[in-house]
Parts: C-alpha cells; structure tokens; sequence
C-alpha cells in the first residue's frame, strides 16, 4: 500500500510527521517544485519522500491537504482516481452553501475525483493539535471519520489506528459527517473537539 499527502503546508506537515513517527513511508507534493520543500521534508524523517505532484498522485490513499478551493487543481492530476482513496482533509469554511450547490463539502470533493473512495477525516484538529504525538497519558487522540463507502472508511479507520490514532466512524458523509464540516461560516460541532479514547 502506498501514500502520499498532497499540500504540505501546517496540516500536510502534521500529517507528515504522524507517518515518520511511525516509520510508514508516505510521499508529499504540492503545486510547488519538490526542491523548495525537500529541506522541510527531510527535518520530519527520511521516509517522508519529496515528489511532484504527477508522481505523489500514483498512491494508493491520498491525503487531501490542500485548501478547499484547490482541490480541482489536484484533481486534474490524473483522468480516472479509480481504485483509489482519498482522505478529504479540507475545510470549506467561508465557502456559501450555494457554491456547494447545497451539498457537504465534502460531496463535492468526491465529484471531483472520478472513481475514488473518499473518506472525510483527520480536518477536526487544529494543525498544532495534529502536529503531537496521538498517545495522551494512556489513551489515543480521536480523529472522526465519515464515508459513504464502508470499505474506504475501514481502510482509514486501520490506518489511522496504524499511525497512532483512534479513529471513530460518523457513518455517511450526509450525515455524521456533516459534524466535521464547515457550512458557510460556521463549524461542525465537532470540528476542534480534541478527544482522547481510552481502552
């Protein structure tokens, strides 16, 4: 199975950091030559590999770390996304319900990637709470995450807990998933919730 986190800003970073702290190799890019950020790349760990976004788009399960209005742009990296997944990390926070034609941000991301699973989740913790270490005092940060394909949900759901987390599945994107995205200009109620599960 093969990774890649497309964005490479705070969250992209954070992500970054959770596979080094595991030892899972993930590729990262941005719309940016891999040269400008292969000195940030390499100060988070030797697995996190610096690629262009033509060639970090080729994995398996794709991070989304990119602003909301950019996902298109990442998109049309490739014709099909069939067989593969993708993890929206983005907000739409600002972004009206009507430029959304009224449906979850997150619908919306999903037409843009022909043929891929997508599952909405690690968008409700702030960059500097996703940036730590996910073990709290014996338990594990909690990351949500939402999907209408259940296989995609559990794939994310073993690699979240692979990378430290303990993730909880809020059901359909229409429906739980709805508490982790932005509308307009209010928040998810459960968007910057950090929550910690104990066994």
């Amino acid at each position: 199975m093969s990774y890649a986190i497309i964005g490479f800003g705070k969250i992209g970073q954070a992500l970054a950091k959770a596979f080094a702290r595991t030892g899972i190799e993930v590729s990262v890019a941005s719309t940016r030559d891999p040269e400008s950020f292969a000195s940030a790349a390499a100060a988070i760990g030797p697995g996190i590999i610096p690629k262009k976004l033509a060639e970090a788009v080729k994995a398996d399960i794709v991070f989304l770390a990119v602003r909301f209005e950019s996902h298109r742009d990442v998109a049309k990296a490739l014709s099909t996304w069939q067989g593969k997944t993708i993890v929206d990390v983005t907000n739409a926070y600002g972004v009206s319900p009507e430029e959304l034609g009224g449906q979850p941000s997150s619908k919306v991301v999903a037409q843009a990637f022909t043929g891929a699973r997508l599952v909405k989740g690690f968008n409700h913790l702030g960059a500097a709470v996703l940036d730590q270490d996910p073990a709290v005092q014996g338990g594990r940060r909690v990351v949500f995450l939402a999907s209408d394909d259940d296989g995609a949900a559990a794939e994310i759901g073993a690699l979240a807990e692979n990378l430290g987390f303990s993730p909880i599945k809020l059901g359909g994107l229409s429906e739980g998933g709805l508490l982790v995205q932005a509308r307009g200009n209010s928040w998810g109620q459960l968007i910057f919730k950090e929550l910690v599960k104990f066994d």
